[in-house]
């Protein structure tokens, strides 16, 4: 487990399942260590060969991703260190897609921004029916740019398009279930977690090489989501030293 202020990122292994768990008190918010420590376990985990699938999870009952961190966000003073921040959501999108093994991912609340981009990347994503997303990032004047790639390949264009404009609106768990984001969504989380170990455990019983091929046609046409996405934080770390931007999150903050 590596310990942060206030959170942590925690990996366990049993019977071929490595379940990837992270955690902060603000609604499972995503600072950049956080971050880093997701790309890093995963990474780790998929080339791990006594790893047959992952299950990616945060901690808690409450909100599965209240999405990036505005404290970081605001300090961020130049564009380097703000391309750098948002290249943190890129890393682990592009570890869940490098990975040799499927990934699981268990949402059992709200998501929002990064957490809906962290959703979408999963290969087989089952939820609770109180897991609504929204993608807020035009709302503070960003733009769903580094996960957008990943919403809008699990989606579609026109989907993709309804929630990054809308910015402001929850769609609820029907909503993401109908269009593909979701794989399953359960009334409970007790439901969530039965259905996550039952596939799980299928899973780590399949044939290795044969899901580490299917995991590479699941994701043909995404090998050069290293730059795309490398390109696309850049975009996010200008836009966020924009007075615009700086406003709408103070502004953010004093309404929570």
């Amino acid at each position: 487990m590596t310990n942060h202020k206030d959170g942590y990122v925690s990996t366990e292994l049993d019977h071929g399942i490595a379940t990837v768990e992270f955690f902060h008190p603000s609604s499972n918010a995503l600072p950049a260590k956080i971050l880093e420590d997701l790309a890093k376990s995963i990474d780790k985990a998929g080339q791990d060969e006594r790893v047959k699938v992952i299950v990616l999870r945060s901690a808690g009952t409450g909100a599965f991703c209240a999405g990036a961190s505005f404290d970081e966000l605001i300090a961020i003073s130049n564009e380097k260190d703000g391309k750098k921040f948002f290249a943190g959501f890129a890393n682990v999108i592009n570890a869940i897609r490098k990975a040799h093994k499927f990934v699981i991912g268990r949402v059992q609340g709200k998501t929002v921004g990064g957490g809906v981009g962290l959703a979408s990347a999963c290969d087989y994503t089952i939820a609770s029916e109180s897991a609504s997303v929204k993608l807020s990032e035009l709302a503070i004047g960003i733009g769903p740019f580094v996960v957008g790639p990943a919403v809008e390949r699990k989606l579609g264009t026109s989907c993709f398009s309804q929630l990054a404009m809308d910015a402001t609106e929850w769609r609820n768990a029907e909503w993401a279930k109908k269009h593909g984001l979701y794989s399953e969504i359960y009334k409970t989380i007790a439901e969530v977690d039965d259905a996550v170990n039952h596939l799980a455990d299928q899973l780590a019983h399949s044939n290795p090489e044969a899901m580490a091929l299917l995991k590479k046609v699941f994701w043909k046409g995404t090998e050069h989501w290293d730059s795309l996405l490398d390109d696309r934080a850049a975009m996010s770390g200008k836009l966020v030293l924009s007075s615009f931007t700086r406003k709408a999150i103070e502004k953010f903050k004093t309404k929570k």
